[in-house]
């Protein structure tokens, strides 16, 4: 797939142009300059490119702009073709002539020069004095206002023609089981991804905070393609300070209605917090498959490991009744252990949530779960009559039981039938909604 990367000095518009171009929201996007970290990626809306959106071009030796600077430059010179994007209201900086001559350095792709914001002619700088960052013709488009961008087109159908390209890409990578990688500050999930990539994809620093936007890379791990999901940190509304950790939070809550599995990164070496808790449920109310990555455990002292596992199952048991048994495993991301072990285990509840139990079996199950146990009477002491089961979801497991007489099932009766099920239908680190559908007495208004 051919990959075309949006350049240029911070805010300028990049992200709000990476955004049209997909048909997304994927890229954070603030007036304020450099909030765009991480290099994010993809696919375009209605062409076979793939699309990265890098953070601002700087001139910092040391931390987080340096990193990312470093960044994109290698996603520069792995392109195949380039959008440098200028900003038609501010004119020409020595900064865009610095890193024009940069990208020049950097690859031979070619490239188009946009001077963006071009929203009204009245408002633009001298246009011509772009020529000298010698690109050629600067093309006005505005990203805000998706306008110009006709010529961006022409641009990518002259280096490879909308005819030749493989409509089913965008396809493909849609069918890609999708991993969100998330928690609290801190915890260890870039490293975690730069573990699973094998490269320094994502910044990692010991500060929290680090990682803004939530970052989808596809990858190869294990035996599966994927897509990884690196999300920003998610911490207390109390410790949220301004309004792009805000933007950050939303967008990482939204990865979960994007994703098919979340890993949770807990700091094993601290106490389990209720943030990390509330994550937990809002995957499983989502419907996600959950497991919780006990990170950092090469540091926890020996003598306390399994006290600390267990009990840690135990505040998830009790904290959620839709799952039965919690996927809860000590990795170290740092050294790589137990990580290639947690992914094969999400694999395998990925498969098995994607097939559909027959409706025989679980009927048989059914029946064996009420021999065993009668449900109990309602408040007005009818008998409840279970008469036919069926799955009727997926994402998460949705079992629908018919029942006549009284439907008013008590929430313990209806926890026993969901362990038992799970039990039975190998289902128990799965989400399992049951839910009861009366059947109508036809001579009930007679």
């Amino acid at each position: 797939m051919l990959r075309l990367t949006i350049a240029g000095r911070p805010n300028t518009g990049k992200s709000t142009l990476f955004n049209a171009l997909t048909g997304t929201r994927d890229a954070l996007v603030h007036d304020r300059p450099g909030v765009t970290r991480d290099t994010i990626s993809g696919t375009m809306r209605d062409r076979a490119w793939l699309v990265f959106d890098t953070a601002g071009l700087e001139t910092a030796k040391t931390g987080i702009a340096a990193d990312s600077t470093a960044m994109a430059i290698e996603t520069i010179a792995a392109s195949d073709a380039l959008l440098f994007v200028v900003d038609g209201r501010v004119g020409l900086t020595p900064a865009d002539i610095d890193w024009a001559r940069l990208v020049r350095r950097k690859t031979h792709a070619p490239v188009l020069l946009l001077a963006n914001k071009a929203e009204s002619g009245k408002k633009l700088a001298d246009i011509h004095d772009f020529y000298k960052l010698g690109f050629g013709e600067p093309i006005m488009i505005s990203a805000e206002h998706k306008s110009g961008f006709e010529k961006i087109y022409e641009f990518l159908d002259g280096i490879a023609p909308k005819n030749d390209q493989d409509n089913t890409v965008n396809e493909s990578l849609s069918q890609k089981l999708k991993i969100a990688v998330m928690g609290q500050p801190n915890v260890g999930k870039s490293t975690l991804v730069n573990r699973v990539l094998g490269e320094k994809r994502q910044i990692v620093m010991d500060a929290p905070g680090i990682t803004r936007d939530t970052v989808k890379i596809p990858a190869s791990f294990y035996g599966r393609d994927i897509i990884l999901m690196d999300t920003a940190g998610l911490r207390r509304k109390a410790g949220i300070k301004d309004d792009v950790e805000t933007l950050s939070a939303l967008k990482s809550l939204d990865a979960i209605e994007k994703s098919d599995a979340v890993i949770l990164v807990v700091d094993a070496t601290r106490n389990i917090e209720n943030q990390a808790l509330g994550i937990a449920s809002r995957v499983y109310d989502a419907g996600k498959i959950l497991c919780v990555a006990l990170n950092k455990w090469d540091l926890v002292d020996p003598d306390i490991r399994d006290e600390k596992l267990l009990k840690l199952k135990h505040q998830f048991t009790n904290s959620f009744h839709q799952i039965i048994k919690p996927m809860i495993l000590a990795i170290s991301a740092e050294t790589g252990t137990g990580v290639q072990n947690m992914f094969r285990r999400i694999y395998e509840q990925w498969d098995i949530s994607n097939t559909d139990a027959p409706t025989s079996l679980i009927n048989r199950i059914i029946e064996k779960l009420i021999a065993s146990r009668q449900p109990p009477m309602s408040r007005l002491k009818r008998p409840m009559k279970i008469k036919f089961a069926r799955q009727t979801g997926r994402h998460p497991m949705k079992i629908t039981i018919n029942v006549g007489g009284a439907s008013d099932i008590p929430e313990s009766y209806t926890r026993y039938l969901r362990r038992g099920l799970a039990e039975a239908l190998h289902w128990e680190h799965l989400p399992i909604v049951i839910e009861y559908k009366k059947e109508e007495n036809p001579f009930e208004n007679k």
